[in-house]
């Protein structure tokens, strides 16, 4: 098994030539704003074409939006030799019950596939959980 230092955070990208996956690097010492600017730019030189080969490898988990598409529910498929791949859905309007009364709030699912070479089920759904909050707190997560 090989553990890595950083996470390495793939970014699937739709793109004319079909589905790549660059590489933001080191992912987890960045602000969420410095994630922000290299995911628009990444994605924009996948897009272009114009994408460095060296950030086409490398990734150790990543991300994949099907929300876009209106997609509620899907299973990603992991590419190897990673650990993990975060799916995201649309969002969608459910219902729940406050107070006695009928409201509406938004939702977006989420998933995950996780090698479970790598890493137990129960530490992936605690991460979703972690994750999950973090979305729905989201103003307090930018005050940071």
């Amino acid at each position: 098994m090989r553990y890595f230092s950083s996470v390495n955070l793939g970014m699937a990208v739709d793109t004319p030539r079909g589905l790549i996956v660059p590489t933001i690097f080191g992912a987890d010492a960045l602000s969420l704003a410095q994630i922000s600017e290299q995911a628009k730019t990444v994605a924009k030189a996948a897009q272009e074409g114009s994408i460095n080969p060296d950030l086409l490898s490398g990734a150790t988990f990543t991300i994949t939006n099907l929300g876009s598409f209106g997609v509620e529910h899907f299973t990603p498929i992991i590419n190897p030799p990673q650990t993990a791949i975060l799916g995201v859905n649309c969002i969608t309007q459910r219902v729940k019950d406050v107070d006695g009364e009928m409201k509406m709030y938004p939702a977006m699912g989420l998933s995950i596939t996780i090698d479970h070479r790598a890493v137990d089920g129960a530490p992936a759904a605690r991460f979703l959980k972690e994750l999950g909050y973090a979305l729905e707190n989201f103003s307090a997560m930018l005050a940071r």
